[in-house]
């Protein structure tokens, strides 16, 4: 269903449109956390360290499926705001070329350099096989996952945000069976885990791409769209790169961290830390994906040369975002200890720990994360990025510079206390730079 984000009531629409992304959301991080779960409780301690500790480098990869394919997701929801139909077909064209070349590549990457990669975090030897088996397998499955985020991405830019839901939802599904089957059912270890994840990710990026082709069909356009243009692929980068600059930036952030923790050398803690990283990545997905929808809200109605709708997006993305933040902040405090304990069959108490020090010290502000976040998107809808990097990057910056020093006196409690004071400075630089009125410009898209 392709909806005209222009039109109708600013709260409405965008509240129609941000649900059924929310809703995909929460199903794509049991999806991710599946791995985790069944790994601690299936395969114990050790299998969830591992799993944890190839982390950070698959949300590398990830990095470059989400920073690219938004960054395609805003040029094509201009040009669906501006109504040039043709271009527009020719643009998602061009991008799933590129960006399917583009995840070729990195799985040959990663496939050679898993294991130094690895070595690179300092990861403990003892864990180091299982970690290297999963990430070699799910490196495999890159080009699945790049092609899902494309087609999700142009289905978002249409004003559709169901049939990302619907086959978000069977997926997440197929690969929870799937993880159970081969590690339960025939025993196959932590390897198997990431196979799961590829083959349910495999169908549902050949189910995404059969269902966007067949309504691509059914708009009828002045020309015949082009299938590549060096031109589309100049304006999708300008707004891709910077997009994958930043997302990557986030997860080299989040390496540097992982690998601060494992040099604490206790495996409890980095098991711990894995645990708590997948609670906290739910509720900061949860965040971001309802704040994303003002991104494709600004960038169809800024095509539509109507800015004026953008100021009343923002104040509804700013209310519904802050409602779920605060609700999360809420559950993760008070539940933290059985929060922890649905990753673990028989938790140490230094698992526990690690993770409810975590949550009681970062869960109390997601509400300055979500200011930033909500501003963020904005800048990026209207194509101001490097307004939005700047921002981003505060953040990124004072989270890891921030979590270094404070190890030093305070352990790893003090890595704990960076997520805060990063998310506080970079709230207040964002916030600005949405106030100053930079989205209102024109900008080359």
């Amino acid at each position: 269903m392709v909806t005209d984000m222009s039109k109708g009531i600013p709260w409405r629409v965008l509240l129609n449109f941000s649900l059924p992304l929310l809703l995909s959301a929460v199903f794509q991080q049991l999806y991710n956390m599946a791995d985790t779960v069944i790994a601690g409780r299936c395969l114990g301690e050790s299998a969830l360290a591992a799993v944890g500790s190839s982390f950070p480098i698959t949300m590398i990869f990830m990095a470059f499926a989400l920073g690219s394919t938004q960054g395609a997701s805003v040029a094509i929801s201009h040009l669906f705001g501006e109504k040039k139909l043709a271009e527009m077909k020719t643009a998602i064209f061009t991008t799933y070329i590129s960006i399917t070349a583009l995840s070729l590549i990195l799985t040959v990457f990663g496939v050679i350099f898993c294991t130094p990669m690895l070595e690179a975090m300092n990861t403990n030897a003892d864990i180091m096989a299982d970690a290297a088996d999963y990430l070699r397998i799910y490196t495999l499955g890159l080009a699945f996952l790049f092609v899902y985020n494309i087609a999700t991405c142009v289905f978002s830019s249409l004003g559709d945000s169901k049939t990302p839901l619907v086959l978000l939802v069977c997926s997440s599904v197929g690969n929870i069976i799937l993880d159970l089957v081969l590690v339960e059912g025939f025993d196959m270890g932590v390897w198997a885990l990431a196979l799961a994840t590829l083959i349910a990710q495999g169908a549902a990026s050949v189910a995404a791409t059969l269902i966007l082709f067949s309504r691509l069909k059914k708009i009828e356009t002045s020309k015949k769209p082009r299938i590549f243009s060096v031109n589309a692929l100049g304006k999708i980068s300008r707004l891709a790169v910077p997009g994958i600059f930043q997302q990557s930036f986030v997860s080299v952030g989040n390496l540097f961290v992982q690998s601060l923790v494992n040099s604490f050398g206790d495996p409890s803690v980095v098991a711990g830390f894995a645990a708590v990283s997948k609670i906290n990545t739910f509720s900061v997905t949860m965040i971001v994906t309802l704040a994303g929808g003002i991104s494709n809200f600004t960038a169809q109605n800024i095509g539509a040369g109507k800015p004026e709708r953008v100021k009343s997006g923002f104040k509804a993305g700013m209310i519904m975002s802050e409602l779920l933040a605060v609700i999360l902040s809420i559950i993760s405090v008070i539940f933290s200890s059985q929060l922890m304990g649905l990753f673990v069959e028989q938790p140490t108490d230094t698992v526990i720990s690690t993770g409810v020090d975590f949550l009681t010290i970062v869960s109390p502000f997601l509400f300055t994360v979500t200011a930033k976040l909500v501003a963020d998107n904005v800048l990026k809808g209207s194509g101001t990025m490097v307004f939005f990097m700047i921002s981003t990057f505060t953040d990124l910056i004072l989270r890891v510079g921030l979590a270094y020093i404070f190890a030093d006196f305070m352990g790893v409690t003090g890595v704990w206390w960076s997520w805060p004071l990063g998310w506080g400075i970079a709230m207040v630089v964002s916030q600005i730079f949405y106030h100053m009125g930079l989205w209102k410009r024109k900008h080359s898209i």
